[in-house]
């Protein structure tokens, strides 16, 4: 439980890096040197959001098969607006 809630911590601070580094870039005040290092950055921290993200949707499956709940359905996030 403790990793868990260490997990989540960290997810919403690298959200939180993640969001303040792309309102930085929008921004147009950085150089092109510092907007590359920021980039990588943003990669960096896209990346472990996504892999905690992906380790939490294993998690739920894994508790949905246990307890004997219904299949999960993937989400679809078409944009058919």
């Amino acid at each position: 439980m403790a990793d868990a809630k260490k997990n989540l911590k960290d997810f919403e601070k690298s959200l939180q890096q993640l969001e303040q580094i792309v309102n930085k870039m929008e921004s147009g005040e950085m150089g092109l040197e510092e907007s590359l290092t920021r980039f990588e950055e943003g990669i960096k921290l896209a990346k472990q959001c996504q892999d905690t993200l992906s380790e939490a949707e294993l998690r739920v499956e894994q508790l949905i098969e246990k307890n004997g709940l219904q299949q999960t359905e993937p989400f679809d996030t078409s944009d058919d607006d």
